[in-house]
């Protein structure tokens, strides 16, 4: 795995930083009900699904898994998987995934075995390649790239999260639609996505999607909606035709259920773990308040003075995409990013500003004492600073008592204790109170 090494630099003026004391606060988010079945919700979807059912026997379909994280997704491809060969079809999986894993088919494959798929736990073939064939041009020029796998099929079956995309708002922005344009283009048909900046995300995804539903022998897809606890609250199955509709109406879904962080203003963000499984930028710029592309503005509120980065979440492989959105991180954060990954993402994406290293100090106490340091507070105890899990996971935060005067009156605020650290500059008061030194 390619990856930097940094010296540990040692800076004698944070060693007089005076970090605020924390105290856990509870937050209550929306929650919606939850699927109590959720292998019943697939069989249902995919037996129901007109194109599928006349498919001749024997006939081979596709199953497109992507690289997000989403709750129970083995269980889903699993169960997809096992119903379709139960229709007397012949099964096999392709990662749609654009460029990540590092733009090759090895490394998509490694993907997917870190979310737990792999041929064993599937029962299918995974037929992972890089080679695309060419539908065609939208009307603006853009070309429409395509699985040559899943193009040769009988069928597929396009399996994805209905959510907020991680840099953008528009009536339409990460589901179906996205997975047929972007995730089942490969890495040319991210490219052709990306290549005219941010922008073409509204007008040339939905372009080429479109060109790809009309070509692309699509059966079927299966549209998830989770809540903030990652529990997967709709499940449906939605024939090509209706993929635009679907992913317009479950995206309103999506985002009243989102969690969010109760500030309008935070002088220093820690943030223990960013990754792919997290959001597709590493963290969710909703909580950062950070897109930090230069033709899209960043969102008013929240505004975020610093931000630091501790560490990986396991699942995202290597690929610390997202850590240029912070303004500092750790030497052992960044010796663990592969920047094959990363930066092939960016350069895919055309996006580089979300690749670059900040600054890289020791330790998480030196990383943590630089942000309060750095965040134009008045005095180091009177800074408005919050300690996060990640930006998915904020039922549990660590808030100062210069923050805690903001939060909402249903939450529920513990004792205040100072912010430790083990001999080797680990912190040790986490956000949740399950892990490790909390």
């Amino acid at each position: 795995m390619p990856s930097a090494s940094f010296p540990a630099i040692h800076f004698a003026n944070l060693d007089d930083v005076a970090l605020p004391r924390v105290a856990r606060a509870r937050l209550s988010h929306p929650e919606g009900e939850a699927i109590a079945d959720i292998p019943g919700a697939v069989r249902k979807s995919v037996r129901a699904a007109p194109r599928l059912v006349a498919l001749p026997a024997g006939s081979s379909v596709a199953v497109a898994i992507g690289s997000r994280g989403i709750a129970a997704i083995p269980v889903i491809a699993r169960t997809v998987i096992e119903t379709i060969r139960g229709m007397g079809l012949e099964p096999f999986v392709v990662p749609a995934m654009g460029s990540h894993g590092g733009g090759t088919a090895e490394g998509q494959r490694e993907v997917l075995a870190n979310l737990g798929m792999t041929e064993d736990s599937l029962g299918a073939p995974i037929r992972a390649t890089m080679d695309v064939v060419d539908y065609g041009t939208t009307p603006g020029g853009a070309r429409c790239k395509f699985d040559r796998n899943a193009a040769g099929a009988d069928g597929i079956v396009v399996v994805n999260r209905v959510k907020s995309h991680t840099t953008f708002d528009r009536p339409i922005e990460s589901g179906l639609v996205k997975m047929v344009a972007v995730g089942l283009g490969k890495a040319e048909g991210a490219r052709s996505v990306h290549r005219t900046g941010p922008t073409a995300l509204s007008d040339t995804l939905p372009a080429l999607a479109k060109v790809a539903l009309d070509h692309a022998p699509i059966s079927l897809g299966i549209a998830i909606v989770e809540n903030a606890a990652k529990e997967i609250v709709a499940l449906e199955g939605v024939a090509p035709e209706d993929f635009f509709s679907a992913d317009e109406r479950l995206l309103k879904h999506a985002k009243s259920l989102l969690a969010r962080l109760p500030f309008d203003q935070i002088d220093a963000l820690v943030v223990e773990r960013i990754g792919k499984d997290i959001s597709g930028a590493g963290m969710d710029f909703a909580i950062t308040g950070r897109a930090d592309l230069r033709s899209i503005p960043n969102p008013e509120k929240p505004f975020v003075s610093r931000i630091a980065v501790l560490g990986l979440t396991k699942s995202t492989g290597g690929n610390g995409l997202g850590i240029g959105l912070a303004d500092f991180t750790t030497a052992d954060t960044v010796d663990r990013i592969d920047l094959q990954q990363i930066y092939m993402n960016s350069i895919t994406s055309t996006m580089a500003e979300k690749s670059r290293i900040p600054i890289v100090l020791p330790d998480d106490r030196a990383a943590i004492r630089a942000t309060v340091a750095t965040s134009w507070s008045a005095s180091d105890p009177e800074t408005r600073l919050c300690i996060i899990r990640s930006t998915l996971h904020l039922d549990e935060i660590l808030v100062s008592p210069a923050l805690a005067a903001d939060l909402p009156s249903g939450a529920d605020l513990g004792g205040w204790q100072d912010i430790r650290f083990d001999d080797a500059g680990r912190l040790l008061t986490r956000a949740y109170a399950d892990e490790a030194g909390a």
